[in-house]
């Protein structure tokens, strides 16, 4: 069973997710926030897998309560639900800790098979928000990059190329996440990049024979 605390400020929204999740044979809404400060808080009542997370909200929005709750608590994934779909609040939310990043307009399926993708260990992302961060970014030019990486630099690389936030990249290698954070930065001056998706764009393009490819199933 996948235990699921619902964070929104509105309270029909919280009202509608909680019907929509409680009808899924394998999940229940164990808690429910109007805010980011009672989100962070609920976490620690009701010990949730998965924390459904609005962005714009009052008192603490849901970038810095995602960031208080994955940097407290590793074993819970968070899930943005929002209306907002520029590319730098998903970068935000991501960097952030967040899982996935979904809008509000999604289809209940969509958003039911999301909830059950970050309890397995995924990072869905909504398509529209990946086209928009791709659009909104000049892709990065060619560079002899990739030849100066360390081979931990090219492994965090890749995975950044598949979409896994900094808490999923130090879970799967068995390194910190500050040691993450710390690669990226390297990372970053090495092959040119200001941001974290243009980052994953160079690497889809210049790791994808010798990087991405090491890690089948992601």
């Amino acid at each position: 069973m996948i235990d699921v605390l619902v964070v929104d400020d509105h309270a029909l929204m919280r009202a509608g997710l909680t019907t929509l999740i409680d009808a899924a044979p394998d999940m229940r809404v164990v808690g429910v926030a109007s805010d980011g400060r009672e989100a962070v808080e609920e976490v620690v009542a009701c010990s949730p897998r998965v924390v459904l997370m609005d962005l714009s909200m009052p008192n603490m929005d849901g970038v810095a309560a995602t960031r208080l709750i994955t940097a407290a608590h590793p074993d819970v994934e968070v899930l943005i639900l929002t209306s907002f779909s520029d590319g730098e609040r998903v970068l935000d939310a991501l960097d952030a800790g967040a899982a996935g990043y979904l809008l509000k307009d999604a289809e209940p399926g969509d958003l039911i098979g999301a909830i059950r993708a970050v309890a397995g260990g995924q990072s869905p992302l909504d398509p529209r928000v990946a086209r928009t961060l791709i659009s909104a970014r000049r892709a990065p030019s060619p560079s002899s990059g990739a030849a100066e990486l360390t081979e931990r630099e090219r492994e965090v690389l890749a995975l950044v190329g598949l979409g896994l936030a900094n808490k999923q990249i130090a879970r799967r290698l068995g390194i910190q996440e500050g040691t993450v954070k710390a690669h990226l930065t390297h990372v970053f001056q090495r092959i040119g990049v200001q941001d974290r998706t243009s980052a994953a764009l160079w690497a889809r393009r210049h790791l994808d024979a010798g990087g991405l490819r090491e890690f089948p199933g992601s």
